[in-house]
């Protein structure tokens, strides 16, 4: 009986694990860029249990009881890198991905080292030097690993494999990398991505689309129906908990009482 406590203990923290991804998806379903999450479970592994030194089956002897599961753990996360809608907004520097791949971004973090990250946000302007640059201020790189500088003074448009015209002249080309495995990318803050040891860069085939922006792939109304299912699930395990320790008060403070 105690036994059941520990399972479901271990399904309410699974379903906590759940609930705390499903909000996170649903607190970000208006970020640009930004891909899903969601959860694995796994069962733990089942345990033989038998009789050790029982005297009716002889010493020598073990007598088997059966198989005994102590619950559920939590498995992996993981990231859906599927499409997500694209919005119109008419601004030259603001770019959508059609396809899969990243945009390289040069990062420089609190301590001042740089590195590349990548993104599927594509919420670009240039600041007062004419660099194209994230929302953050994180420099926009070129097919050469280079910040890409325009003038700010002449209109650019932006063709589908990244190329960037001024004055009816290619001044840059943007970056655009895609990765053999994606279980190679870590995730970094909502909508940047790094590459781990074992990730490997491949060309890739995605669009550029000027004039528009990639939104969350998250689906609210499915988000919701997953949050209802987890709270009943959770439920469910705290109404075991307290009926087994219902269970144990009877049998701890009445039925063992000494008369």
């Amino acid at each position: 009986m105690v036994k059941g406590l520990y399972t479901a203990y271990t399904g309410m923290i699974n379903e906590q694990n759940r609930m705390d991804i499903m909000t996170n998806n649903l607190a970000n379903a208006s970020t640009v860029g930004y891909k899903k999450e969601g959860s694995t479970s796994q069962s733990f592994d089942d345990v033989l249990t038998v009789k050790i030194k029982d005297q009716s089956v002889g010493m020598r002897n073990v007598q088997r009881l059966g198989v005994k599961n102590p619950g559920v753990k939590i498995g992996e996360n993981y990231t859906d890198y599927s499409q997500g809608s694209f919005r119109i907004t008419g601004n030259t520097y603001d770019l959508a991905l059609s396809g899969e791949g990243f945009f390289a971004i040069e990062f420089t973090n609190k301590a001042g080292e740089t590195d590349t990250k990548y993104t599927r946000a594509g919420q670009f302007t240039l600041n007062k030097d004419g660099y194209l640059v994230t929302e953050e201020g994180d420099y926009v790189l070129d097919t050469q690993n280079r910040r890409i500088r325009l003038n700010t003074l002449i209109d650019s448009s932006i063709t589908d494999d990244g190329t960037i015209y001024q004055n009816g002249q290619a001044v840059a080309k943007i970056q655009v990398t895609d990765f053999e495995d994606y279980d190679y990318l870590g995730k970094y803050g909502e909508t940047y991505y790094q590459p781990i040891q074992g990730a490997k860069t491949i060309a890739a085939k995605a669009q550029v689309k000027s004039g528009y922006l990639e939104m969350a792939n998250v689906q609210i109304v499915s988000e919701m129906v997953n949050l209802i299912s987890i709270t009943r699930a959770y439920e469910s395990n705290q109404k075991v908990v307290q009926t087994i320790d219902d269970t144990l008060d009877v049998a701890v403070n009445q039925i063992g009482r000494v008369q």
